[in-house]
């Protein structure tokens, strides 16, 4: 027996098929022959995804670039305890291995938490197909299909293997899922004279599709991993997945932060050892506890748990959005996302098939509405449908296709449902919106059928009526049915079909074919001849000799419709600078015709067919990725290299799909979003997030969530390092400034430092976590949609926030040493008469009061800190509680003990407060003076484009 990879069935005939597999297709498999197969082929199932074992996960959590820079600041901090003498616990250390384990915790959980809510997704039954084995139809598990078993196939069954169509009647299978095809395709045994594209292998059905109309046999030819579905979970093993952004922002900024944090180090420990003359082991361990310190300032410890939690929170936010998050760094990517990838048939679409045009000899009726809900007004030229010859021919045509119809429509649980072929339904559904067409034609009852063949392209009932006359109603490609038809319906009136009103009826079919609906015309007669009693015998067995002289009715135009909340989701996209490019295996003109009502081309924009694309190198793909935004008739293949081939170009890409066809592509881009209701497993796998109502717009409601995200991280980012530089530069400066600043003469400490270790820690674990909390859950302060996204190259923290970072840092630092010198007897400010420990208790104070003043000038780089100042009551919690736990370390004994503080008075305090809310004055004139100057550039680039004629000048620039 030939394996199945060994030939291509679909270029054979069935009988060398069959011969090649060893099965007689009228008798089938022998069920020993069967089970002997199953143990050499395996089970018909997909290799399961590889499942990360729990230490892998965890590895991965604490591998992150801060992660190690945190553990580093441990060993430090571990190795100086053990040369102090290992007296009592290594406080630093342990609070921050603390952090790390917090940190792993809340990442493991949120993943957990991903993975319960794809699990409830998911829809776990076992399929069943129908197979001949020892000459016997049997039912069996489709996981126990084996090549050479012969398929029989009806309507509403899955497909449970690929197999070689033997024979077919009337066979329709939907494969959207596979080959992103939105109308159920006829299946047709005849063997194709050479290789073409999946979706136009018209002998072949493959696993995991459904049968929407009529009956066929089949011979299994590939099953589990060597069916297509198989291939594109290949693919997926295959396909690299790449870091998301902030994952890779989070790296740059791990790296970063380290080479600073060991350059501080090494320059205040070397300018402390020189300035002061150390020249003693304590003097030397001394300078080391300086370094440490410095470096426990100098790194935000706090930074990946707050990030974790942000993250975590936008995660639940987006849940309640009907978003489902797999992966925590994922939810800040939409918001960097610079193209949306997208999928057409049941993503942009509703996948129901609807009619939206009624074509007949007086005129043409639009129905509203869409998808299998019957709502939804008729109308002619913008009014609604009045009594008359149009509203008559139209309900005839409606009445007619219903008839001829074997589909089914029902309401269950307020959803309107449909069985049988979605393009019957659609006759179903439209006939509900014109009032009394249903009603008439439910006083019909069939008696007799022709049915509908892939070489006739037409089917024809025969219906009698309550009152005794029976008709003929038939259905079908317009060209084929107009060819029976000698005569036409115009009104109440018949009259003869002559070359001048044929030449029109195809004109407007046409029309309607330019436009991208599928069309179907209907014609009738009356059939006297079968009208009585003796007749019904004659009417069950009609022939196709019924199908001459019949009376042309119309033709209706046919399309899935586009998702009513769709267009002003992409309009909103593209206000943000987002590009939105349509990926799909259907027709190009089907494509571009929804993409034009869509708002994703212009009126003139074109489709790029699928066959292009295999002709085209890496660099001309490139080129036509810049330009073409609807991509038609497409394979797997191709979605993974058009997306590859936009990620070449710099942009971040969002792909979003519903079918195992899109699986590779979910994966490969930065952020893959599958469709939860309609989404296959495979598909869902694939994904870093998943919608729950398939819904479009909640990619744009996920987009701003992840741009207020990012904004906030930058919030935090700058609220850290804001303070924590000013903590670097009070130690710093403090150290080398001692002399002047009046510490030297009040201190006998060999080393004096404005800051001990302990406070430094305080104030990054204790007083800028809360605000740092907060600020993650900070609304928005500017429009995050009226900007375009960021680059994939722009760094979190930019020269900008640099400038903003050392001006503050300065700010503070010069702040928090002058409180310290005015309680001084000496240095620059004369009159203080405090001890060194006063002094520097007020400097700590007054640092800490000047990064809670911080908080709320971080919320933006360029707005006013008053605007919409009260709009976070979590941050003005956090700042609440920090002035509480500040009084708490300066006047409760305990904690002074512990941070080496005293009791300041109202005096202190007042002076502290004053002196730290410099640092919001400096940060409003500075944000004062950027706003003008882009104000002014704004004017200026204003009166550059516009000459003083008035003409605009459209010179690029």
């Amino acid at each position: 027996m030939a394996t199945p990879r060994d030939f291509d069935p679909a270029c054979e005939n069935p009988a060398e098929v069959a011969g090649r597999l060893g099965v007689d297709p009228d008798v089938g498999l022998a069920a020993a022959e069967a089970g002997e197969r199953l143990r050499t082929h395996g089970p018909n199932e997909l290799r399961p995804a590889r499942r990360v074992p729990f230490w892998r996960r965890v590895v991965a959590q604490l591998a992150d670039p801060l992660i190690l820079l945190l553990f580093a600041a441990v060993v430090v901090s571990v190795a100086a305890w053990l040369i102090e003498g290992a007296h009592g616990w290594p406080i630093d250390a342990v609070v921050i291995l603390a952090i790390i384990v917090l940190n792993a915790v809340l990442g493991l959980v949120q993943e957990s938490r991903a993975e319960r809510a794809v699990a409830a997704l998911a829809v776990m039954t076992r399929a069943h197909s129908t197979v001949l084995r020892d000459g016997e139809l049997r039912t069996v598990a489709s996981d126990a299909l084996v090549p050479g078993d012969v398929l029989a196939l009806a309507e509403g069954d899955r497909v449970g293997a690929d197999a070689r169509l033997v024979r077919a009647n009337a066979l329709r299978v939907a494969e959207a899922s596979l080959t992103g095809e939105s109308e159920p395709v006829e299946k047709d045994p005849s063997t194709l004279e050479g290789r073409v594209p999946l979706g136009d292998r018209h002998d072949m059905v493959f696993a995991g599709t459904a049968v929407s109309r009529g009956t066929g046999r089949a011979i299994v030819t590939g099953t589990g991993m060597a069916t297509e579905m198989g291939a594109i979970a290949t693919m997926l093993d295959e396909t690299v997945e790449e870091p998301t952004p902030l994952q890779v922002e989070v790296a740059h900024l791990g790296r970063m932060l380290g080479r600073i944090v060991v350059a501080i180090a090494i320059v205040v420990m070397l300018t402390v050892t020189i300035v002061q003359g150390v020249d003693t082991p304590a003097g030397f361990v001394t300078v080391l506890l300086l370094g440490v310190s410095l470096a426990v300032a100098a790194v935000p410890e706090g930074l990946p748990a707050i990030m974790s939690l942000v993250l975590a929170l936008g995660v639940q936010r987006m849940a309640r959005r009907n978003a489902v998050v797999k992966q925590l760094s994922s939810v800040e990517t939409l918001g960097s996302a610079s193209v949306i990838c997208t999928d057409k048939t049941g993503t942009l679409t509703t996948n129901q098939m609807t009619i939206q045009r009624i074509v007949t000899a007086s005129g043409v009726v639009d129905l509203g509405g869409v998808g299998y809900a019957p709502v939804g007004a008729a109308t002619s030229k913008g009014r609604p449908l009045a009594e008359g010859p149009l509203r008559a021919e139209a309900q005839l045509v409606l009445r007619a296709g219903s008839l001829a119809n074997d589909a089914q429509l029902a309401e269950r649980d307020g959803t309107w449902e449909i069985e049988g072929d979605p393009t019957e339904a659609a006759f179903l559904v439209a006939a509900r919106k014109i009032a009394g067409t249903t009603e008439e034609a439910a006083r019909y009852g069939r008696v007799g059928e022709v049915p509908f063949s892939s070489e006739r392209k037409m089917m024809s009932t025969a219906h009698r009526h309550e009152g005794g006359d029976v008709v003929v109603l038939s259905k079908g490609a317009p060209d084929v049915l107009l060819r029976h038809c000698t005569r036409l319906r115009v009104g109440d009136e018949v009259v003869p079909l002559d070359a001048v009103r044929r030449a029109h009826a195809l004109a407007e079919i046409e029309a309607l074919s330019e436009e991208a609906f599928r069309t179907l015309a209907v014609a009738y007669r009356p059939a006297p001849e079968l009208a009585g009693d003796d007749a019904q015998a004659d009417a069950a067995g009609l022939d196709e000799a019924a199908e001459e002289d019949l009376v042309y009715a119309g033709v209706v135009g046919i399309i899935d419709p586009p998702r009513p909340e769709v267009r002003p989701a992409i309009a909103e996209a593209r206000a943000a600078g987002i590009r939105v490019v349509m990926i799909t295996g259907d027709h190009p003109a089907t494509a571009a015709r929804i993409a034009r009502d869509l708002g994703i081309i212009d009126e003139d924009g074109i489709a790029l067919p699928g066959a292009r694309l295999d002709g085209m190198d890496e660099r001309q793909l490139r080129d036509a990725v810049r330009t073409v935004s609807v991509f038609a008739r497409v394979a797997p293949q191709h979605k993974l290299r058009i997306v590859d081939a936009l990620q070449a170009e710099g942009l971040v890409v969002a792909m979003t799909g519903d079918g195992v066809n899109d699986a590779p592509a979910l994966k490969s881009a930065d952020i893959g979003i599958a469709m939860g209701v309609t989404g296959t497993e495979v598909t869902k796998e694939a994904a870093k997030m998943i919608l729950a109502d398939d819904d479009f717009a909640t990619i744009v409601h996920a987009v701003r969530e992840g741009r207020v995200i990012f904004d906030n991280i930058r919030k935090f980012l700058r609220y850290l390092l804001y303070s924590n530089m000013g903590e670097v530069l009070t130690v710093f400066l403090g150290v080398v400034f001692a002399g002047a600043l009046g510490f030297a003469g009040a201190s006998d400490e060999a080393v004096v430092l404005p800051l001990l270790a302990t406070q430094i820690l305080w104030i990054n674990l204790v007083t800028d976590s809360g605000p740092a909390l907060a600020m993650g859950v900070d609304p928005e302060v500017d429009d995050v949609m009226a900007r375009p996204p960021r680059g994939l190259h722009d760094r979190a923290i930019d020269l900008g926030m640099w400038v903003g970072i050392a001006t503050t840092g300065v700010v503070i630092a010069v702040a928090t040493l002058l409180t310290m010198d005015a309680f001084l007897p000496g240095g620059l400010i004369p009159g203080g008469t405090d001890t060194f420990e006063t002094a520097r208790t007020a400097g700590f104070t007054t640092l800490v009061f000047a990064g809670l003043f911080t908080a709320f000038t971080a919320r933006s780089a360029t707005s006013s800190a008053f605007r919409g100042v009260f709009a976070n009551r979590w941050l003005w919690g956090a700042v609440a509680l920090a002035v509480v736990l500040q009084v708490a370390v300066v006047s409760w004994a305990p904690l002074q003990v512990a941070f080496g503080t005293t009791a300041l008075d109202a005096m202190h305090w007042a002076v502290c407060v004053a002196m730290a809310s410099s640092v919001l004055w400096v940060e409003e004139l500075r944000k004062l003076a950027i706003r003008m100057i882009a104000r002014r550039r704004a004017r200026g680039a204003a009166g550059v484009a516009v000459r003083p004629s008035g003409i605009a000048d459209t010179r690029p620039r």
